[in-house]
């Protein structure tokens, strides 16, 4: 049993951790409602690409000859990456910016495999979802932004866990699920905070730590950089980024890659001098084929003028829990069941985190005082007392 001094600190961490993080909390629970179905919005709005039915029986169009086809639509722009999704790979989709260097200006041209025909040239940087997207991810502010973000969902991991703590000994004395519908509407609201607080804890905990971790992936990514690439690539230091002029087919660094990792399938192939390859190679990322494997990435670097493999570099830890976190950040381990259910979650969640705010600003209403008795802090969200009140009434 807990001592009065360590459930008052308890009571003052779950408190303020969960009133700063609660607004920025509901907000990215609302944006991220729609993201967990953006692929099926986008089927329905018909802003998603989708491959024609043709009867195509040759060989398709070399990586090559789709490439052609993207730059001749921004002969001014150079490719960055070149990517298939993962559910149909009858389609490229073209990435070219001005510059190799991370930018957010770009354009995608999404071409068909089969033909080298471009189908269209997709917006990813405008309309509602890309409107989602960015407040979800970072307020629009960019790498401050994330981990202004991130930092927030470090305070609901401590709300949730003060909660889970606070729980147990203010709530001994009801069953677990009660809900006391006789009393005032402020305890029927607590209690219902504690149930569905606990309910959804664990997914919580994981979709809150998951974001977290989301939230530092630049950073995860320039560390990858910093300790494994500058080794690999100590011979090619100082030497500028290959010229288009004496690359080699891509087409035949992605077949390489492949004879290297034959029980991968192509995730996507960052071009010389961008942020995820070198100066001098293309790096092919492969993945597995089961759900797990398939978000796990195998770079595989091939010199961009002897279209040779030089190295394929193993993942650190961090960079694979960032790759494990991200789709399951949003549940897409499991199909649509999967999303469905994470959608439910997400909503159940808005209701303990609007609960939990309202309760907060209710704590100063009068009470009766059966009622003031058996208020209790909940295990997620805004606490339902103010430090001001005598801890000795909690029961």
């Amino acid at each position: 049993m807990a001592s009065a001094r360590a459930l008052r600190t308890w009571t003052w961490l779950h408190s303020w951790s969960s009133l700063v993080c609660t607004v920025f909390m509901l907000l990215l629970c609302l944006t991220g409602l729609p993201l967990i179905f953006h692929h099926e919005i986008g089927h329905l709005t018909g802003t998603e690409v989708e491959a024609p039915d043709i009867d195509h029986r040759g060989p398709r169009a070399s990586l090559d000859a789709v490439l052609q086809a993207a730059r001749a639509r921004h002969p001014e722009r150079v490719v960055q990456f070149v990517s298939q999704d993962e559910d149909d790979d009858r389609i490229w989709f073209v990435t070219l910016t001005p510059t190799p260097e991370p930018t957010d200006d770009f354009r995608s041209v999404a071409v068909d495999a089969r033909t080298a025909q471009v189908l269209a040239e997709p917006r990813f940087d405008e309309g509602f979802m890309w409107v989602m997207f960015k407040l979800h991810v970072d307020l629009f502010a960019g790498l401050p932004g994330k981990l202004f973000l991130g930092a927030m969902g470090l305070l609901l991991v401590i709300a949730i866990v003060s909660g889970v703590v606070l729980y147990a000994p203010f709530m001994r004395k009801l069953e677990f699920g009660t809900v006391r519908r006789d009393r005032s509407p402020r305890v029927r609201w607590l209690d219902l905070h504690n149930l569905l607080g606990i309910v959804t804890l664990v997914w919580a905990l994981v979709v809150g730590a998951t974001g977290v971790i989301n939230t530092w992936a630049d950073l995860l990514v320039k560390a990858w950089q910093v300790e494994t690439m500058n080794t690999l690539l100590a011979p090619y230091r100082g030497q500028p980024v290959v010229p288009q002029a004496r690359r080699g087919p891509v087409q035949r660094a992605l077949d390489v890659a492949l004879a290297q990792q034959p029980h991968k399938r192509l995730s996507f192939i960052a071009f010389p001098g961008t942020a995820f390859s070198s100066p001098h190679h293309h790096t092919v990322f492969l993945r597995g084929q089961t759900p797990l494997s398939s978000k796990l990435l195998q770079p595989v670097l091939v010199d961009a003028r002897s279209g040779e493999a030089t190295a394929a570099p193993t993942l650190p830890w961090y960079l694979t829990a960032l790759l494990v976190s991200q789709p399951l950040h949003f549940g897409d381990y499991g199909g649509l069941p999967m999303k469905i259910l994470w959608a439910l979650l997400d909503l159940v969640t808005i209701v303990v985190l609007g609960s939990g705010l309202y309760l907060w600003l209710q704590r100063r209403q009068p009470r009766p005082l059966p009622d003031e008795a058996r208020a209790a802090p909940g295990p997620a969200g805004a606490t339902t007392r103010s430090l001001s009140e005598p801890q000795g009434t909690l029961r």
